[in-house]
Order: structure tokens, then sequence, then C-alpha cells
């Protein structure tokens, strides 16, 4: 042990951070400081880390199983395996996305991606005048007649109409004049 001589105000003393010598004293009955340590306490712990280690380790176990179950289904096919028609999205398609178009009533598909947003209805116009004027390039097959002949013809032919005395007599109601303010009395 070092000892110290000086305090700093002139007397000696001890240092007051060494321990005294204890080594002279021996007591055989007590081995370790009984209030310290739980032994029993302790052990508990241990045991009880020990089963929640072993059921982790099951759940995990048997966590992984299940995904690696779920694995060996079938899966999907990749970008590449897949067809170009298979690649598109899903119906209705945006203008200007990939696989944007027309399908007109012959079942041609007109493609319109990647172009201005009128061009769909520049496609569907077309197809309008097409039918309205019986142009049978890529109409299907059945009777066709141009407009301007059709309203030619129901020209000639005349509306056809009720005369007014008959239509109340055969309803059994007269109709509403402008004086009536729509209201019609019954027979």
């Amino acid at each position: 042990m070092a000892r110290s001589t000086h305090n700093g105000n002139g007397h000696k003393s001890l240092h007051v951070t060494e321990t005294p010598d204890v080594s002279h004293i021996k007591n055989p009955d007590v081995t370790h400081e009984a209030s310290d340590v739980d032994v029993i306490g302790v052990l508990k712990f241990v045991l009880a880390l020990t089963v929640m280690t072993v059921a982790v380790f099951v759940l995990m176990w048997g966590l992984f199983r299940f995904f690696y179950m779920e694995t060996e289904k079938e899966p999907n096919p990749g970008p590449m395996a897949m067809t170009e028609q298979e690649r598109l999205p899903p119906q209705p398609r945006l203008q200007a996305a990939r696989g944007f178009g027309v399908t007109l009533e012959n079942g041609k598909t007109v493609n319109l991606e990647m172009k201005e947003p009128e061009a769909e209805y520049l496609v569907v116009r077309e197809e309008w005048e097409r039918r309205l004027h019986c142009k049978h390039g890529d109409l299907p097959p059945g009777p066709c007649l141009p407009i301007d002949q059709a309203m030619e013809q129901v020209l000639k032919a005349g509306l056809p109409s009720r005369k007014q005395d008959e239509a109340s007599n055969e309803a059994g109601v007269k109709l509403p004049t402008a004086a009536s303010s729509g209201r019609v009395t019954d027979k």
C-alpha cells in the first residue's frame, strides 16, 4: 500500500482513496452474501428464456415452411415470357398509352398509341361517316341506304301521323289545348 505523507497542510495522514488492509479478518461461516443473488430467480429466468427461445424457433420454422409452400405454387410468368398483348395494361387504357386503340364495327383495330388526343374522335367520326354514306369498303354485309336517299324517300312518302279528331276518339279523351293549360276532362 502506498501511503501519503503530505495532505497539503503539513500533516501526515492516509490518502482518502486507499483501502485499509482487511486480510486478517476471517469468518468461515459466511462464504457469500445471501442477499446479493437469488439463485432460484436466476434459474427460473434461464428456464423461461430457454422455453421462449424454443417456442420462437418452432413458430419461425412453421412460418418459413408455410412461405415455402406458397412459393412452390406456379409463379406468375416474368414480363419477358409474356406476349405483347399480355403485357398491356387492362382496359380502358389512357390515351397515348401503350396498346391504346379503337376497334371498329368490322373488327379491325386502329392503333392510336402516341397519337394526338383527338385521333380517337377522328377515327370514330370517319366510321360514322362511312356508315352514314354507305361506303361498303369496310362495313359488314347488310342492307344500307345512303342518308340522302333515305331522307328523299321519307319526304316523298310523307311522315305517318294521326289526325287530331281520330286520336281523341280512339283514346276516349280530349287532347289538351293551349287554352286549357294542359288540363283535360274525362268523358
